[in-house]
């Protein structure tokens, strides 16, 4: 009998228990731990910042739903990973063994790198977890009844910069709305070398089609920034020139301010030798598959991957929802292979595939493979890309209630939502 363990009840987490227990043995066992009994899906946090989605829309208690489908969960976190010893100590300090193990955490979210950035004693605002999401939706009413200037963006270091164009342009799509878009300045403040960048070199012509999307509705941006400090609305950067030496430096007054910041791996991981990098996140080989402890993988943002390209202020890459998935599937199959006796041979295919809604329009992108040079590099926007993102929301809710463990990016995103021929045309390679 084996036990698989996976710590996280994510986007990976989630799907990653549900694949693999269908892969394994009747007599091998599942256990989720995760340090929050519930499940929130993260790419909605935009549209509960604005009110949009209240956090009971997106979030559900997970152990009912392991239970049906025989997974075991915890809800008491992991305060360490002893990978040596096949071990993991528990937050109320007890421990379990494990025969594999996947870590699914996603990231720890290093506001502290910056001086008075975040929600935690800061000045900023996130969207980075629901909790942040319903906070920053109390402040966004106050901001409302009395509007000033916003800034909005990603500090250095940042390497999920979708979700921060999705704010700033569901807030002005707010803004609009409730006819007060007239009395907010708004600038955009990102470490990446030009808009559209994305932490991707660019995917088609988003960075025209972006520095459009953005002068259409007067947003101002900085580029190259470096977050120096936040003050009480008042924020510092100094924008860098091409060698990432001082070019300008900017003091922006803010009454708003959502920030997105760097990532590094969680603490339980950290510094345990031969599983992380220095940043903490988890070396993984193209098996996702740790080069040190062979029985140990990992899915999601808690993997290392190395930035696609230099840059003169420091910007990570993104892992989008389909990379995710492919490194579920992937791990779920070379953990059987193991228990059968077999060397892992599945590789997560990392390819880019993400809508980012713009409250009421959006923009796509597609790269194959999401590290250049591709041999898919395309980018569109329109309204069709603001509906695909609600359907896909509560197809995904449904999925998770459901234990459903169907690649859904291929089958969904591409084919229910019509874009069957998108993909044709594009070639996009079936998994």
């Amino acid at each position: 009998m084996a036990h698989v363990v996976i710590i996280g009840a994510g986007i990976g987490g989630m799907p990653m228990a549900y694949e693999v227990r269908e892969l394994l043995r009747p007599e091998d066992t599942v256990t989720v731990i995760s340090n929050s009994p519930t499940f929130h899906f993260v790419p909605s946090n935009p549209w509960v910042a604005v009110n949009w989605r209240s956090r009971d829309d997106i979030e559900i208690d997970v152990e009912k739903y392991l239970k049906r489908k025989k997974i075991d969960f915890s809800p008491l976190g992991v305060k360490r990973v002893h990978p040596t010893e096949n071990r993991v100590d528990l937050g109320d300090g007890s421990s379990m063994d494990y025969d594999y193990l996947v870590i699914a955490t996603g990231p720890q979210l290093a506001f502290d790198e910056v001086p008075g950035l975040g929600p935690h004693g800061g000045f900023t605002q996130s969207i980075c977890h629901v909790d942040h999401a319903a906070k920053s939706a109390e402040a966004w009413e106050a901001f409302c009844a009395d509007p000033g200037p916003v800034v909005v963006g990603a500090v250095q270091g940042a390497s999920c910069f979708g979700p921060a164009y999705e704010f700033a342009m569901i807030m002005d799509t707010d803004l609009r709305k409730r006819k007060i878009r007239d009395r907010v300045p708004m600038t955009y403040v990102t470490p990446e070398p030009y808009i559209g960048h994305l932490g991707l070199g660019g995917v088609g012509d988003s960075k025209g089609m972006i520095e459009s999307i953005m002068r259409g509705r007067h947003i101002k941006w900085i580029c190259n920034a470096r977050v120096e400090k936040v003050e009480d609305g008042l924020m510092h950067v100094i924008e860098c020139d091409e060698d990432g030496k001082e070019k300008k430096r900017h003091e922006l007054p803010f009454k708003h301010s959502m920030m997105l910041p760097a990532f590094r791996g969680i603490d339980a991981v950290r510094d345990v030798e031969g599983l992380v990098n220095p940043r903490g996140f988890i070396l993984a080989d193209k098996h996702q598959r740790n080069p040190t402890h062979k029985n140990v993988f990992s899915v999601g943002v808690c993997v290392a991957i190395p930035p696609v390209e230099p840059t003169p202020v420091p910007v990570g890459t993104p892992k989008t929802g389909y990379m995710i998935e492919s490194m579920v599937t992937a791990t779920a199959h070379n953990i059987r292979s193991l228990i059968d006796g077999r060397e892992p041979d599945r590789e997560a295919t990392w390819n880019a595939i993400c809508l980012a809604d713009f409250g009421d329009g959006g923009a796509a992108f597609v790269a194959l493979p999401q590290i250049p040079p591709r041999n898919t590099n395309w980018f569109g926007e329109g309204k069709w890309v603001h509906l695909a993102k609600v359907a896909f929301e509560k197809y995904f809710i449904r999925k998770i209630k459901k234990g459903v463990s169907e690649p859904i990016y291929e089958r969904y995103v591409l084919k229910t939502l019509g874009i069957v021929k998108l993909k044709d045309k594009l070639k996009i390679p079936a998994e």
